[in-house]
C-alpha cells in the first residue's frame, strides 16, 4: 500500500513535466526512453545540469525507469555507449551502467547479453578518451566480479588475454584497459597465475610496449600479488618486479621521470604489504638508493618517492630481511642522503623578520622531506642501528666551517632523539657537548637549531638530561634569553625552557626557580607574539608544578600578565594569558587573587556584547577560563553566574550534525579522512558530525558539571534551565555527550538537595525535590536499556544507585518498580558488554 502511494506521488510529479494524466505520462516516458536521442539529452544535459530543479526532474525520471523498467533503461544506455558520437554521452552511459550492476539479476537474458557485448565492443573503440576507458574498465570489472566464477561471461577472459598479447598488437588504450581490468579482478584470477605471470613478464620486458601500458600492467601485478594466499606464489613474481625496476632505471636514464614516478608509487604500495618480497636480495633496494642519491640529477619528486619506498621498507623490520642483514650499509647510505637534504637551507632574510615560527622559511622541499624522514627512520629502526652511524658522521659536520652542515647535524640529533633515546642516553655526554657548544656558533640559524635540539632532547632524553646537565642547560638558555637576540631564538629558548622544566624533578628545579621566573618575566615582556606564547606555556607549566612556591613571584609575574589581559586584540596571546592568569589564581588562592580575578571577569564580561559565534575559539576559551576562576573563587564567583550561564547554555545546545544520509550511500566516502568531521552509523543512517562543534558541546556539558560541583547549593537558581537541557542528551547520538550528561545528573540532584536542606532553594521544598528526582531518575532508567556502551551503562547504574541512597524513600512507585526490573533488562546484555555494576538496592 505504501509503495503504491509512493508511486502515485512520483507519477503526479512526472505529470507536471509531461502532462496531466499520470499513467499516460508514464507511457509517454517509456516511448521517449526508447528513443536514444531523447534519453541522451536527458542524461547529458538534465541529469548533470547545474540547475537544481532541472536536475531533480531528470533524476526523478531516471529513477522511475531504473525501478520499474530496468531492461529498457539498460538497453538504451548500452545503445548510447556503443553508438553515440558524443564522448560525454558515452562516458555518462558507462558510469550509469556501472551503477546499475546490482540490478543484473532482474534483467532479461537478452538485456544481459546486449550489455556484455556492448561493453566489450566499446573497449575496443580507438576514439575512447581516458575517462571513457576508465569508466568502461570499472563497469566490466564490477559486472565480472559477480558473474565470472559462475561462467556467466565466458567471452571475457579470452578477450582480455588477446588484448594483452604481443602478437595481436592491439591499440594502446585497449591494452591498458585490459590490464586495468586484470588489476580490479585480481581476487577472481588466482587460477590463472601461470598465464598471468607469463603475460606480465612479457609486457614489462618488452621494448615496444608504451609507458602507459607498462604502468597498467605493473598496477595489475601489484594487485595480483596482494591477492596471492601463499608466499611461494608471491616468490614467482620476483622476476617480474626486477624487470619493472630495470624499466624504471632505463626510463630515468632517458629522462622520463613521470613514468618512473608512477612505477615507484606502485612499489611503495607493495612495500607496505609485501616488504619481504621486495627485499629478497637487495637488488631493488640498491636501485632505490641510487635514485635517492641522485640529488643533482633527478627531480625532487622522483627522489622523494624513492626515499618513501626505503622508509616504508625500514618500518617493516624483520619482514624486510635484507635491510636487517645489511643495516649498517643501508643506514649509512640513507642517513648520508638525508643529511645532504637537510643541508639544503638558505639564509633567507624573511626568516629573521618572521612574526610566527615557520621553521621552513628559507628551506627547500628536500630539507622538509629529509627532516621528516630522519625522524621516521629513527622510529622505524631504533637507536642500535641509527646512533652508531650518526655518531660516526656527525662530528665531521660539527667540525665543518660550513654552517649548513653544522646546522644539519643539529637537526639530525633533534629528529632522531625520539626513536633512539635509549641508546643516545649512553652517549649523553658527547651529544650534550655537541649541542651546547653550538650555542656559541656565529650563525644565528645554527644557534636556533641548537636551542631546538635542547627542547627535543629535554623531552626524549629525560630525566637523564635534567639530572646530569641541568646547570649547563640553564646557563645556556639564560645567556640566550638575556642576550635579547633574534625573535626566533627567544621563541625557541622559551619553548626549550618549558620542555626542560616539564620533565625536571622538583628537587632539581627548586634551586633555579628565581632564575626561571626571572627569565620568564623577560620573555613575557617581549613584544614578539611567538615569544610571549611560548613563555606563557612555560609559565603555566611551572605554576602547576610549584603552586606553593609561587606566592613570592606573584606580583612580579602579574605585571606583564595584566598588560596582556588588556590587549584582547592580540588573540592567541590574550587567550593564553587569561588561561595562565586563572592557573596563577588557583596557585595563590582567592584571598591573594581576588582583586585580579575581578579585573579578569570585567574583561571577560566586556565580550558579552560582541555576539561571538559558538565556533569562535575565543568564546569557548572564555567559558573554560570562567570555570577555572570559579574553582579558584568558589562561592565568591556567584555574582558572575548570571553573565556566564546564557552563553554556556547556548554552547550546550550546539547542533554538530552536518549531514544525515543513508548508510548505503557511498557518495561521500572520499571525505572519510576529513579530520574536521566524524562519521557514525546509526541504524540505516550515516551521520557526519563537525568535530569542533562536538568537542564544544561536550566541553560545555562538562563545564555545567563543574559549576554544579564547585558552587553546590549556589548553583540551584539554574537547575530549572539546566536539567531540561541535559536530560535529553542522555540519548544523544554520540557517546561523549551521553557520558557527560550522565555525570551531570547526580550533581544536579545534590545541588537541589543541599539548597532545600539549607533553606536556599528560593521557596522550593521537598515536593520540588521529589518532582526533580523522579524526572532525572526516570530519564536514567529509560536511557539504560537503549545504551550500548558498557562504560556509560556502568555510569548510569552508579548514578541510579546514588539516587536511590538519597531519594529512595520518596521516588514514585512506578519508578521503583522499573528500577527493580533493571537487572532483568541488563543481565542478558551484560554478557555481551561485560558491564561491571553494583547491586541495586531498594
Amino acid at each position: 500500500m505504501a509503495e503504491s502511494t509512493q508511486l502515485q506521488l512520483q507519477l503526479e510529479q512526472v505529470a507536471t513535466i509531461l502532462g496531466p494524466d499520470p499513467l499516460a505520462s508514464f507511457k509517454t516516458l517509456i516511448s521517449y526512453l526508447l528513443c536514444p536521442s531523447y534519453f541522451e539529452s536527458l542524461i547529458s544535459s538534465s541529469l548533470f545540469s547545474s540547475n537544481s530543479e532541472q536536475r531533480s526532474r531528470a533524476e526523478l525520471v531516471y529513477n522511475l525507469f531504473k525501478k520499474y523498467d530496468p531492461d529498457s533503461l539498460s538497453l538504451t544506455l548500452a545503445h548510447l555507449l556503443q553508438f553515440s558520437p558524443a564522448p560525454d554521452s558515452r562516458f555518462i552511459s558507462a558510469v550509469l551502467l556501472r551503477n546499475q550492476i546490482h540490478l543484473w539479476p532482474s534483467l532479461s537474458e537478452n538485456t544481459q547479453s546486449t550489455i556484455k557485448s556492448a561493453l566489450l565492443f566499446s573497449i575496443q573503440r580507438q576514439d575512447n578518451t581516458k575517462s571513457i576507458s576508465g569508466s568502461l574498465c570499472d563497469a566490466v570489472s564490477a559486472l565480472a566480479a559477480g558473474i565470472l566464477q559462475e561462467n556467466g561471461w565466458p567471452e571475457l577472459l579470452p578477450f582480455l588475454f588477446a588484448s594483452v598479447s604481443a602478437d595481436s598488437l592491439p591499440p594502446i588504450l585497449q591494452e591498458s584497459a585490459a590490464f586495468l581490468i586484470f588489476a580490479q579482478l585480481s581476487p577472481h584470477l588466482l587460477p590463472y597465475i601461470n598465464e598471468l605471470h607469463t603475460v606480465f613478464l612479457s609486457c614489462l620486458s618488452s621494448s615496444t610496449r608504451s609507458d602507459e601500458v607498462k604502468i597498467a600492467a605493473f598496477s595489475a601485478v601489484v594487485n595480483f600479488i596482494r591477492c596471492l594466499p601463499y608466499s611461494e606464489d608471491e616468490d614467482r613474481f620476483h622476476d617480474v618486479l626486477i624487470e619493472m625496476m630495470r624499466t624504471v632505471m632505463g626510463k630515468l636514464n632517458k629522462g622520463k621521470e613521470i613514468m618512473a614516478q608512477e612505477a615507484i608509487k606502485l612499489f611503495i604500495e607493495l612495500a607496505g604489504t609485501h616488504p619481504s618480497l621486495l627485499s629478497r636480495n637487495g637488488q631493488i633496494i640498491r636501485a632505490m638508493l641510487q635514485i635517492a642519491e641522485a640529488i643533482d640529477v633527478l627531480e625532487q619528486g622522483t627522489r622523494h618517492l624513492a626515499i618513501e619506498f626505503l622508509i616504508t621498507l625500514a618500518k617493516a623490520g624483520e619482514r624486510a630481511p635484507w635491510i636487517m642483514r645489511n643495516s649498517v650499509q643501508f643506514v649509512g647510505l640513507l642517513f648520508s642522503i638525508l643529511m645532504r637534504m637537510v643541508s639544503d637551507v638558505e639564509d633567507d632574510p624573511l626568516w629573521h623578520k618572521a612574526e610566527t615560527d615557520d621553521e621552513y622559511a628559507g628551506v627547500s622541499a628536500d630539507y622538509r622531506v629529509g627532516n621528516e624522514c630522519l625522524h621516521r627512520l629513527a622510529i622505524a629502526l631504533g637507536g642500535n642501528d641509527i646512533v652508531p652511524v650518526a655518531l660516526k658522521e656527525l662530528p665531521a659536520c660539527f667540525a665543518s666551517n660550513e654552517w649548513k652542515k653544522h646546522n644539519a647535524a643539529l637537526v639530525a640529533l633533534a629528529q632522531i632523539s625520539e626513536g633512539c633515546s635509549k641508546v643516545m642516553i649512553k652517549d649523553l655526554e658527547q651529544v650534550v657537548a655537541m649541542v651546547l657548544n653550538s650555542f656559541e656558533h656565529s650563525h644565528i640559524r645554527v644557534r636556533r637549531s641548537a636551542i631546538n635540539a635542547v627542547g627535543q632532547l629535554s623531552t626524549y632524553l629525560a630525566p637523564d638530561l635534567q639530572v646530569q646537565y641541568h646547570q649547563q642547560v640553564f646557563s645556556a638558555l639564560n645567556a640566550t634569553i638575556y642576550g635579547l637576540q633574534n625573535r626566533r631564538l627567544l621563541a625557541h629558548a622559551a619553548s626549550a625552557l618549558q620542555k626542560f622544566i616539564e620533565k625536571c624533578a622538583r628537587d632539581i628545579l627548586t634551586p633555579y626557580l628565581d632564575e626561571v621566573f626571572s627569565q620568564l618575566v623577560v620573555l613575557l615582556q617581549s613584544e614578539i607574539q611567538m615569544v610571549q606564547v611560548e613563555a606563557l606555556t612555560a609559565l603555566a607549566s611551572v605554576v602547576v608544578s610549584f603552586p606553593e612556591q609561587f606566592q613570592k613571584y606573584y606580583e612580579v609575574v602579574m605585571i606583564p600578565l595584566r598588560a596582556m589581559l588588556l590587549d584582547a586584540a592580540n588573540n592567541p596571546v590574550w587567550s593564553k594569558s587569561v588561561a595562565c592568569i586563572s592557573l596563577v589564581g588557583m596557585a595563590v588562592g582567592k584571598e591573594k587573587f581576588r582583586d585580579d580575578a575581578k579585573k579578569v571577569m570585567e574583561v571577560l564580561l566586556s565580550f558579552q556584547g560582541s555576539q561571538m559565534e559558538p565556533d569562535d575559539p575565543t568564546a569557548s576559551c572564555m567559558l573554560q577560563i570562567c570555570a577555572d576562576l570559579c574553582k579558584c573563587l568558589g562561592q565568591d564567583f556567584l555574582p558572575y553566574m548570571g553573565a556566564v550561564m546564557p552563553p554556556l547554555l547556548q554552547f550546550v545546545q550546539i547542533k554538530p550534525v552536518e549531514t544525515v544520509i543513508s548508510a548505503n550511500d557511498n557518495s561521500d566516502m572520499d571525505e572519510s579522512d576529513d579530520e574536521s568531521t566524524e562519521t557514525i552509523t546509526l541504524g540505516d543512517k550515516r551521520i557526519r558530525i563537525k568535530t569542533s562543534a562536538l568537542e564544544e558541546k561536550v566541553a560545555s556539558c562538562n563545564l555545567l558539571c563543574c559549576y554544579a560541583d564547585e558552587l553546590k547549593e549556589g548553583f540551584f537558581p539554574w537547575i530549572d534551565q539546566v536539567a531540561p537541557t541535559l536530560v535529553p542528551l542522555l540519548s544523544y547520538i554520540h557517546e561523549k555527550v551521553r557520558k557527560s550528561a550522565v555525570s551531570a545528573m547526580l550533581k544536579l540532584l545534590l545541588t537541589a538537595k543541599l539548597a532545600v536542606d539549607r533553606g536556599q532553594a528560593q521557596g522550593c521544598n521537598e515536593t520540588y525535590l521529589k518532582k526533580l528526582s523522579d524526572y532525572i531518575v526516570r530519564a536514567l532508567v529509560e536511557a539504560l536499556p537503549k545504551e550500548d556502551d558498557s562504560e556509560i551503562c556502568t555510569k548510569i547504574l552508579d548514578a541510579i544507585n546514588e539516587c536511590i541512597q538519597l531519594f529512595g524513600s520518596t521516588l514514585d512507585e512506578s519508578l521503583v518498580k522499573s528500577i527493580k526490573e533493571i537487572k532483568q533488562v541488563i543481565t542478558p546484555r551484560s554478557s555481551k558488554k561485560r558491564v561491571s555494576r553494583k547491586d541495586l538496592s531498594i
